[in-house]
């Protein structure tokens, strides 16, 4: 084998088309495991929430959050549908531990609720981002929906903050083990 034929047979080929649309259907199936986490998540702090004397303002507020989410999950129900990609195997698992998360943080009170809020929010807000510079103009209206998703992720976290997420007890601990599972779950998500 001569030189030129070894060198373009160990260069790494350029993406293709088909490596484009299997990085795309991992980015959905994560973002929609991601949207139904957030769901289960709301609906656990709703459970606890609606049921305590003076949390109506804040079940307010999680039930528009939730509903956020529920639009979000919605818009990738359908992606995964019309391009075929599976959604993850972990559904029921990534259910219970949100639901659990929602409750357990609740539980703590309003301001661990609203540090909840503000961990995955800002894990969720990084995430977007870093998909919306993969993507570049590549898949302009999945972008654009991306980009609209994560601006509501900024809003959730946003007003999480301004009611006193950060005032938590244990914010610090609280903050880093919600964001590290909402990181595992990214990386597992995307494959399985």
């Amino acid at each position: 084998m001569s030189d030129a034929t070894t060198t373009r047979a160990s260069r790494p080929a350029a993406p293709g088309r088909r490596f484009v649309q299997d990085r795309v259907a991992e980015m959905l199936r994560v973002d929609h495991a991601g949207e139904f986490g957030a769901t289960r998540i709301y609906e656990g702090q709703r459970a606890v929430f609606s049921r305590l004397p003076g949390s109506r303002k804040i079940a307010a507020q999680l039930a528009e959050q939730e509903a956020d989410e529920a639009v979000h999950k919605a818009a990738f129900d359908k992606l995964l549908l019309e391009r075929k990609v599976r959604p993850t195997l972990l559904g029921p698992i990534w259910g219970a531990a949100g639901f659990g998360l929602g409750v357990v943080t609740a539980l703590m009170g309003e301001k661990a609720a609203h540090a909840c809020t503000a961990a995955v929010e800002e894990v969720i807000e990084d995430h977007y981002r870093e998909q919306i510079e993969e993507l570049g103009d590549q898949e302009p209206e999945l972008s654009a929906m991306i980009s609209r998703f994560r601006d509501e992720e900024i809003a959730h976290k946003d007003q999480a903050i301004a009611e006193g997420a950060k005032e938590a007890f244990g914010h610090p601990v609280l903050e880093a083990v919600i964001k590290a599972g909402c990181r595992v779950a990214i990386a597992v998500c995307q494959k399985v």
